[in-house]
């Protein structure tokens, strides 16, 4: 039978890079595929990994219609065996309702790769709505990393290596980036909470109020030059 799974992680854990894999596998076994993903940070029509891998997608607008897409090309003769849809996270609520539709009415398989929640917290409708009608839903058991080393849980909007956390939910960034642009890192929830990226770690670090200029621990009462 066919299935709607929905493959869930942090960024850097490794989604897109099993989408493509995915992908490879299938066609090394004679099925048909096509990819879809939206605001990769590649640019339109591209699904890419952080490894360097990427190969040409089509783009999800607003308003396209996952079942009628896939009806119009079976009906003019086309085989398609599965869906590979990175970025989920951005796809609309009724988007999701089509690929459950392509799911149990044409009996193909649908593969969902995105993050869960944005960088407040809250879940993206789109993964809301997957998490709601997924036949599966897994947890990518690729680690991605704090920079205290624990395992990251979530994601946080950076402006010039400082944390934010109002401004719209979707604004396509890296996490690699200048100071002065929006970015992404992703945070175990204790930074998270404290709103300490890496950068204002390494801030905190070198602040004489972690450590002494002098290196000597002040005494109350006493004057330090």
């Amino acid at each position: 039978m066919a299935e709607l799974v929905f493959f869930s992680g942090t960024m850097d854990c490794g989604k897109s890079t099993l989408a493509l894999q995915m992908d490879h596998n299938h066609r090394a076994r004679g099925r048909r595929g096509i990819i879809f993903t939206r605001n990769d940070r590649a640019g339109a029509a591209t699904l890419s990994s952080r490894l360097g891998l990427s190969t040409e997608a089509v783009e999800v607008r607003d308003g396209l219609d996952f079942h009628h897409y896939v009806v119009k090309l079976l009906s003019a003769g086309e085989r398609i065996d599965y869906l590979i849809c990175d970025e989920a996270q951005f796809f609309e609520t009724p988007q999701v309702d089509q690929l459950a539709r392509v799911v149990d009415d044409l009996a193909i398989d649908v593969y969902t790769f995105g993050i869960t929640t944005d960088f407040r917290t809250r879940l993206f409708p789109g993964s809301a709505r997957l998490i709601e009608l997924a036949d599966r839903v897994e947890v990518l058991q690729v680690e991605a990393l704090c920079w205290c080393g624990a395992r990251a849980t979530h994601n946080a909007r950076t402006v010039g290596g400082v944390m934010v956390v109002e401004g719209a939910q979707v604004v396509v960034g890296d996490v690699v980036v200048n100071e002065d642009q929006i970015g992404y890192e992703v945070l175990c929830r204790r930074h998270h909470r404290k709103r300490m990226t890496s950068a204002t770690a390494r801030a905190g670090a070198l602040s004489p109020d972690v450590l002494p200029f002098d290196g000597v621990a002040p005494v109350p009462g006493q004057q330090h030059p």
